[in-house]
């Protein structure tokens, strides 16, 4: 057995996957090689810089070895999807074995039909059909391989280790880390997630989104220790779950979300304002909305944000400043640790009213009321934007209001004009219901 990590570091790129998913990836990388040679079993790394170089690289790789059979885990954005059917034809057709898993899913997508026999667009009736089709057999997991030989060297990759080394500490990588990180949220943090989860100021959240998007573990190892019959403490986490599952049979389903266009198209003819200053002011926690402000920041020190967070600052760049919600989007994808294609398109979708089970059009979050009711005693925000540490709590959220000299700057747009901008804008946008 020989096991082999293609770096398709081009690919990656053109998908705008930033650095800090990169050195996660590679981290993880290394530690695979470390519990593969544990086994006698050699890590190979080939750069294959596109996708489409992979079939050619696969099949020279397996003749070189002898290899006879091929096992990869499937990936289900556009391009993906395209490379592993490559793959198999390019394999198969020198006659040699090919076997595909569902590590990065716990159903696989086409797996889940309405009764009219197609894919689900809402997602309550997604999850009842997810949750009656589990069984003993969905949630088994494919075990380590067994030590092939004595235990060898791993091999060395070429990859600078000290530009890995600024979130080594934040984000441990690999296998280990990924379970040791499980057994934690199970221990201190799942039995208060339905109270703490929306609360970026509380260790509230699992912390696992990085080693889903790498593939250090999947969703059916998680599934397994968090229980899905357990109590709501559990079934809150069991829902996120679904929404990852959810959101990539919508991208196996419908290639256009993969091609960047809005899940309901006529979203696409929504007129966008061209703001250069107003998205740079949000890219850098700037905007003067202090709880949007506080989670740009986050995003751009640590490579994370906060789930509630991201639906408030993504909901503040489509709705309150009415940018392309696809210029959010990639930013995001450049900056997260956890970049993951169909999770980040389908939560900027379902901010920008655009997307499958969507946020109505007319919802806009209030971001001063958000700050109050997420972070009442203002934790998280006076930690990521200090220039508010001496402004009382009343007015955290609006801290023109508490008659400070503050270097800090005045909000870029009043919220009411915002939302009736959007509401309006969105409302337009509709198809003609009596066509």
């Amino acid at each position: 057995m020989v096991g082999c990590f293609f770096e398709a570091d081009a690919q990656w790129r053109s998908h705008h996957e930033g650095p800090r998913k990169t050195a996660f990836v590679r981290r993880s990388v290394r530690a695979l090689a470390s519990d593969l040679a544990a086994l006698g079993i050699p890590l190979l790394v080939r750069k294959v810089p596109w996708f489409a170089d992979a079939p050619a690289a696969i099949v020279e790789l397996m003749q070189e070895t002898g290899a006879t059979h091929l096992q990869f885990a499937a990936e289900y954005p556009l391009n993906e999807v395209k490379r592993d059917r490559s793959v198999w034809r390019a394999v198969t057709g020198i006659g040699r074995q090919c076997t595909r898993h569902e590590g990065s899913v716990v159903l696989r997508p086409g797996q889940l039909l309405t009764n009219a026999g197609r894919p689900f667009t809402v997602f309550t009736p997604f999850k009842r059909r997810w949750i009656s089709a589990l069984s003993a057999a969905t949630l088994e997991v494919v075990p380590s391989p067994e030590p092939q030989g004595e235990a060898i060297a791993p091999l060395s990759v070429c990859w600078d280790e000290a530009a890995e080394a600024d979130d080594t500490a934040i984000w441990p990588a690999g296998s280990h880390a990924a379970r040791k990180q499980l057994d934690r949220f199970c221990l201190e943090a799942l039995q208060r997630y339905q109270k703490d989860r929306d609360f970026p100021g509380v260790e509230g959240t699992s912390r696992l989104s990085p080693h889903l998007a790498a593939g250090t573990i999947s969703p059916r190892q998680v599934l397994n220790a968090v229980g899905l019959d357990g109590p709501i403490e559990s079934s809150a986490y069991v829902n996120e779950l679904v929404w990852r599952d959810f959101y990539r049979h919508v991208i196996a389903a419908f290639p256009h979300v993969s091609r960047g266009g809005s899940f309901h198209p006529h979203y696409d003819h929504l007129r966008w304002e061209q703001n250069p200053s107003g998205l740079e002011a949000w890219k850098s926690g700037q905007t003067g909305y202090p709880l949007v402000d506080a989670a740009m920041r986050q995003l751009t020190s640590t490579g994370w944000m906060h789930n509630r967070l991201r639906m408030v600052a993504a909901m503040f760049l489509c709705k309150h400043l009415l940018i392309d919600w696809r210029e959010g989007e990639r930013f995001f994808m450049e900056q997260l640790v956890d970049a993951d294609f169909a999770a980040n398109n389908g939560g900027w979708q379902w901010s920008a009213s655009t997307g499958t089970d969507a946020a109505p059009y007319f919802r806009v979050f209030n971001p001063e009321l958000q700050g109050q009711r997420f972070d009442p005693e203002g934790t998280f925000t006076r930690r990521m934007v200090p220039e508010l540490k001496e402004v009382p709590d009343r007015f955290l959220f609006n801290p023109l209001k508490a008659g400070l000299t503050l270097n800090y700057p005045r909000p870029i747009i009043d919220h009411g004009m915002a939302r009736q901008r959007a509401i309006d804008r969105y409302r337009n946008s509709q198809p003609n219901r009596s066509d």
